[in-house]
């Protein structure tokens, strides 16, 4: 019988016998390997090892193939497919053993498969079984084949073309038997500093005993030092044979007063073949401990703005505290200087006692422009005072001026400064899909470095000390990405290697439909740019130089540098006494190794009500499973319960790091691959401030229903919080809302959902998405760059409880910015009432909208008031749809019902790549639109407001201002039913 797919168990892979034995590559071995070999039992290698299919279907992963259970199995969503276990290094493999269930309920079927290996420094894969056809029948040998092949081998892989039942390949267990070759085995002994009591002023050396455990001799390669958790220095290990050991010293500099974790890792990136990779870090079993040293030290501690709030054009007074942490009283006479966009003011700094703290009137004002600014005060600015510590004199932090997000960075474009390189700019259509590198970039302009010795360089408008590029280079040939370096240098001293990466980026194909892109080369590509970032080693004054610059090892065919952002991070937050970390359950920052579980006992130990805060100390944690509340008796196939009455907090977005490695799709266990292995599932009163979610995803649903994941979803539910999260490398960033048939007893919409303080960047679907009734809840002073969707969105669905009340309502989008979404709209609502788009900035759009109502994804009806008001749009619109669908500035698009109630003021249109305003053709009608006080410049292949020959409704036009649009001011098209009452102010220049 054919078992179907909603019932069936384990099929078993019977693969005939009699197989010919096989030589993969030569191998030397010495007659003491040999014996040693000889002597030793074979053992399955591959149990637990890390495994991967080139794709798999719903829960039946890779993973399920080496855990050791006959009753889980992998199967792949059609053939051709490969499953690949990576023993880690090198082993003497003796044979292949490939398995299924017993279970006689399984009907004979036959698989055609190929046997392929390679030792850890081949490149390629080598057949070692030429493909065969192999009846599986569960009758016979227990479904257990043994394959006898000879060599010594790190990665072995089954191929499948053809399954007679239909399904792709199927595996229960994957078994390479064999005997570990001579290899290395690196680990950390003792860890020491000197000197071994410091105080500040003391540059210190962790010396880290490097042994070699193994039994072979080890390559050179290098070991980094982390201070709680952040990567405070590495140094290089020579080679090292087997069992010796050696003392490397590794300097971290000098450090603040306080006591600080220690710990070490080994071949951090993993580039030496090891028998067991897990066991190359160690954690110091006592603390640095940092003294004080005495003598004076100023340092900023905060800034007030007079108004707080200023409007834009106004007078704006600061004053900044200035503490002095020292032991000895500090003169009056210093100088405190505050920074403020292009404005430089000072103040006279009084006496302060030691442990004192003053407020410095700063002379002189600033006039507040649109968009908000950076406000940097730096203490003791002229450098007269001889500190104790000389790093803490910086604080900064951001004000919140008329539009878009007060940003803690300030952004310079790599055109806007010098450069040696090839200016590339976009086409007057900007077209966008056909590796248009131009179109992708912010400003439609950017420069590409071909060749050694070319660079951009630009001078820095305040103090930073860190860096993120927004750059593009090539892809691998067979896709998935690959790194390489650019140097960063300050004023023209050598500062370190930028790591770049493609992995993230280049999206393959001719279609619109975004399933329908692949991460395998070939053809037009997309989403051509991605971000790298850096913490800087010490901070950099305002007026500073930066170049990126290619040099030799800076490999890569072509670098394209788009933009780059500068921050003034604050060091590291200290953990509350309220909360509890995440190492108390098991977490260790650095190690590569997943965190997963320990992170979800803290979070399970404060739903229950055992701690009251879970923290997230500064470093990099490696997450493969989501957060999430494990309810085996609502979660069916996969767990759709999240979490509820948690608080989550971080050391800062740049310090506390969450990030995944393995594609969603693959990382098995209870989450749903569409949902992801990273971030949190949340139903209710979560409170998540000041942490960054990097996701492992690299498409969407493209290649067989692979994933890219999202980085927060769940039902919201009432009084949820975010604040300060970084999230970057997710399909969707944020979902709020789940369908009312998923678990109906936990319904429950979005109310009062406050999102603050977000960086989204570079997801392949939306940004933040509030779905399924949300109401009440707002997006405020937060950045959004290259989502691969609505960068915000309203969609007011009909998957909700009762529909004539679950409606999206009362939700604000305010002071955002948001650039380069590279597909769909900067911001979009999709039905539902009293929803409002405020203050906010929007760029360069590929394809779509800046800003868009529409019916066209079947919502619930618009009514009431929608209100779109003092935003900004730049080069906003586009053609899509195979070209042949040009979208407006703002578009309203009543597909199906109609859009009711809007009102657009106090808004300007800039440099739109077609019209400013547009009224599409649809079944439904546009009635009463007010447009009021908006001016519209420039639309460059359109009109200034157009309602197409489809368009049905009317609106009213007051003190709108129009200028320089190549097909007109006002355009009705022939057989439209739209009429427009009242007229514009026009001036058409030449152009």
């Amino acid at each position: 019988m054919r078992w179907r797919r909603k019932s069936r168990r384990m099929i078993a892979v019977a693969l005939s016998a009699g197989l010919t034995t096989l030589a993969l590559l030569p191998v030397t071995a010495t007659a003491a390997e040999s014996a040693v070999h000889a002597a030793a039992e074979a053992k399955n290698l591959a149990l637990n090892k890390p495994v991967e299919a080139s794709s798999s279907i719903q829960n039946y992963v890779a993973t399920n193939a080496n855990d050791g259970s006959t009753s889980t199995y992998w199967e792949s969503s059609g053939n051709p497919s490969t499953l690949t276990v990576k023993l880690g290094a090198n082993a003497d493999v003796d044979s292949v053993v490939v398995k299924l269930n017993p279970d006689p309920a399984w009907s004979a079927r036959t698989q055609s498969v190929e046997v392929l290996g390679r030792e850890q420094s081949a490149g390629v894969f080598t057949s070692l079984k030429a493909r065969a056809d192999y009846t599986f029948d569960p009758g016979a040998d227990q479904n257990s084949v043994t394959i006898p092949v000879t060599g010594r081998l790190a990665d072995v892989q089954l191929k499948f073309y053809g399954n007679s039942s239909g399904y792709g390949g199927q595996v229960a267990e994957f078994q390479v038997m064999g005997t570990a070759a001579p290899s290395p085995d690196l680990t950390v002994g003792a860890l020491a500093w000197s000197p071994e009591q410091p105080s500040e002023s003391d540059a210190v050396t962790v010396n880290t005993t490097v042994r070699n455990t193994g039994s072979a001799a080890s390559a050179a390669t290098t070991v980094n030092v982390s201070l709680d958790g952040t990567v405070a220095g590495s140094a290089p290990v020579a080679a090292l044979a087997a069992g010796a050991s050696a003392t490397v010293p590794v300097a971290v500099g000098k450090r603040a007063q306080g006591s600080y974790t220690v710990s070490a890792v080994v071949d951090p990136t993993d580039t030496i073949p090891e028998q067991d990779n897990s066991n190359n870090s160690r954690t110091a079993d006592t603390k640095l401990t940092v003294g004080q040293t005495p003598g004076p030290d100023l340092e900023a501690t905060g800034i007030t703005s007079n108004p707080a709030s200023p409007a834009v054009g106004s007078k704006v007074t600061f004053a900044v505290k200035v503490h002095n942490r020292g032991t000895s009283a500090v003169s009056a006479g210093s100088v405190t200087r505050l920074t403020v966009g292009d404005t430089t003011l000072n103040g006279t700094t009084p006496a302060i006692a030691a442990g004192e703290t003053a407020t410095v009137d700063i002379t002189g004002s600033w006039t507040a422009t649109s968009g908000g600014a950076t406000l940097t005060a730096t203490a003791d600015a002229t450098g007269v005072v001889a500190e104790t510590n000389e790093q803490n004199n910086v604080f900064a932090r951001s004000v919140v001026v008329g539009r878009g997000a007060a940003v803690p960075y300030v952004e310079y474009e790599a055109e806007d400064g010098t450069y040696q390189g090839t200016l590339l700019e976009s086409d007057a259509l900007r077209t966008f899909g056909h590796t248009n590198f131009a179109t992708e970039s912010s400003g439609r302009k950017s420069v590409r470095l071909n060749s050694t010795g070319q660079y951009v360089e630009f001078t820095s408008t305040s103090a930073s000390n860190s860096i993120v590029v927004r750059n593009s280079i090539p892809d691998a040939p067979s896709g998935g990405g690959r790194e390489a370096t650019l140097s960063l240098y300050a004023n023209g001293t050598f500062v370190q290697k930028v790591t770049l990466s493609s992995k993230n980026s280049w999206l393959y194909g001719n279609t619109d439909q975004p399933e329908g892109l692949t991460n395998t080369p070939g053809g037009d590509a997309r989403r051509l740019f991605d971000e790298s970032h850096a913490l800087l080693a010490q901070t950099y004054p305002q007026g500073t130089k930066f170049r990126l610059q290619r040099d030799a090892g800076d490999d890569a065919a072509f670098y394209i540098v788009d933009l780059i952002d500068l921050e003034q991070v604050a060091p590291a937050a200290s953990k509350p006494a309220s909360c509890t970390s995440i190492t108390e359950y098991g977490a260790i920052p650095n190690d590569g190794i997943d965190d997963s579980g320990a992170i979800q006992r803290a979070v399970t130990a404060d739903q229950n009500g055992d701690i009251t805060c879970v923290w997230i100390p500064a470093g990099q944690w490696r997450q493969e499973q989501k957060i999430l509340t494990d309810d085996p008796l609502n979660r069916g196939q996969y767990n759709q319960v999240g979490i509820s009455n948690v608080t989550i907090r971080g050391a800062g977005m740049w310090h506390s790091q969450l990030y995944s490695l393995i594609p969603p799709q693959d990382a098995g266990g209870i989450n749903h691959p569409h949902e992801g292995n990273f971030g949190f599932d949340i139903d209710n009163n979560t409170q998540i401030s000041d942490i960054a979610i990097f996701g492992s995803g690299t498409i969407r649903g493209g290649d067989g229903n692979q994933e890219g994941g999202v980085g927060l979803n769940g039902r919201f539910g009432k009084d949820t919080k975010i604040t300060n999260v970084w999230i970057e490398h997710a399909n969707v960033a944020t979902w709020v809302g789940r369908d009312y048939d998923n678990i109906q007893a936990l319904w429950g919409p979005g109310d009062g959902v406050e999102f603050t303080g977000m960086r989204i960047r570079n997801t392949y679907a939306d940004g933040i998405n509030f779905s399924n009734g949300t109401r009440n809840s707002t997006v405020f002073n937060s950045s959004f760059r290259n989502t691969g969707d609505d960068s915000l969105a309203v969609w007011a669905n009909k998957y909700v409880k009762d529909t004539s009340v679950d409606i999206g309502h009362d939700n604000a989008f305010r002071n955002n910015t948001i650039q380069l979404p590279w597909r769909a709209n900067g911001i979009a609502v999709y039905g539902g009432y009293g929803n409002k788009i405020e203050n906010n900035l929007v760029y360069d759009t590929m394809n779509y909208p800046g800003i868009m109502l529409a019916t066209d994804h079947d919502p619930l009806p618009f009514s009431g008031q929608t209100l779109i008001a003092n935003n900004g749009l730049y080069r906003t619109g586009g053609a899509f749809w195979n070209e042949d669908q040009e979208f407006g500035a703002i578009t309203l698009f009543a597909q199906g019902p109609d859009i009711t109630g809007v009102t657009i003021r106090d808004t300007d249109i800039q440099d739109s790549t077609y019209d400013g305003i547009q009224f599409k053709t649809g079944g439904g009608t546009v009635p009463d639109v007010k447009i009021s006080n908006v001016t519209i410049s420039k639309s460059d292949n359109g009109s200034g407001i157009l309602a197409m020959g489809g368009a049905r409704g009317s609106a009213t036009l007051s003190n709108v201002t129009i200028t320089d649009s190549r097909d007109g001011n006002i355009l009705v098209e022939p057989g439209s039913q739209f009429v427009i009452n009242g007229g514009a102010t026009s001036k058409r220049s030449t152009r």
